[in-house]
């Protein structure tokens, strides 16, 4: 199954009570699709605030995305958590719903070893029988998927890719040492183009719900063998990658993608507490960056 290069890890958006807008839900699908280019979307990711998600509002996600997409391009259902039973529960009442893949987060705060590691993706694995997708995000989980792990998971037949957001040095020997086939995805959207370079296939990406359709052209560009001009875009683009992520005080995602979308135009709503909304000069950074 290809799920192309560009992957978007969407936002989950809310009304006013900051429960779930269906009708915005509808309209933001459509737009990451046909404005913005993604091949794929991510549903109930941390970009979509899957920490303060309930498991029915995160099924209900998974069915309305199915049926929304209508197959224009590949929903991915973000089931992974540090409780490997429940992950098997959830990624199976995912897959009855009709979803593409799976996205399965590293287990958090309990940090397990290599060999836990492995153990808990295999027994998720091989419950369903769906494409599965590694996640490893060690900035947010506190364990990392270290080499040899990722190269031994790749060997198991539905796990398929894995979204790694380490270094470049990690993602070389990934993309050099895993079974034949296996996809390499940057979690990291400044990493885009530089992961390119080195074999990777694609990104799973915030920045893609305001410049997807541009990301998509570079990406484009590259593989075309207009290097020069993928760099050219990389260029104009990095200070959207890096502010992001980076603006005034390193705000945690998905906060300032929601207000640059809302900005735009695209109305998603606020954040569930613990997250806050941006304050005055974070908002006036993040509009800036579109100016």
């Amino acid at each position: 199954m290809d799920f192309g290069r560009l992957i978007a890890a969407m936002v989950t958006p809310f009304d006013a009570n900051l429960q779930i807008d269906w009708d915005q839900t509808g309209k933001l699908i459509d737009y990451l699709i046909e404005e913005q280019a993604n091949d794929s979307l991510v549903i109930c990711g941390t970009t979509g605030e899957s920490p303060t998600l309930t498991e029915e509002e995160k099924l209900q996600l998974f069915a309305f995305a199915v049926k929304h997409a209508n197959g224009r391009c590949k929903i991915i259902a973000g089931t992974g958590s540090n409780d490997t039973a429940h992950s098997i529960h959830l990624s199976r009442e995912a897959e009855k719903l009709g979803v593409d893949a799976l996205l399965l987060v590293a287990p958090y705060y309990n940090r397990p070893s290599q060999e836990g590691l492995y153990q808990h993706y295999k027994a998720v694995a091989e419950a369903v029988t769906i494409p599965c997708i590694l996640y490893n995000v060690p900035g947010r989980t506190g364990i990392n998927i270290n080499v040899d792990t990722t190269i031994r998971l790749s060997h198991i037949p539905n796990i398929v890719a894995t979204k790694d957001c380490a270094d470049l040095d990690q993602l070389t020997q990934i993309v050099n040492g895993a079974a034949e086939g296996f996809r390499v995805y940057s979690g990291e959207d400044n990493m885009t183009l530089p992961v390119l370079s080195i074999g990777a296939y694609g990104i799973v990406s915030v920045a893609s719900h305001v410049i997807g359709k541009d990301m998509k052209n570079m990406i484009n560009c590259y593989l075309q063998g207009n290097v020069r001009e993928a760099a050219q875009i990389h260029a104009k683009l990095h200070p959207i990658f890096k502010g992001l992520f980076e603006c005034p005080h390193r705000v945690p995602n998905p906060t300032a993608v929601k207000h640059a979308l809302n900005v735009k135009g695209m109305q998603v709503g606020g954040l569930r507490l613990p997250l806050m909304n941006v304050t005055e000069e974070e908002g006036l950074f993040i509009a800036s960056l579109f100016e």
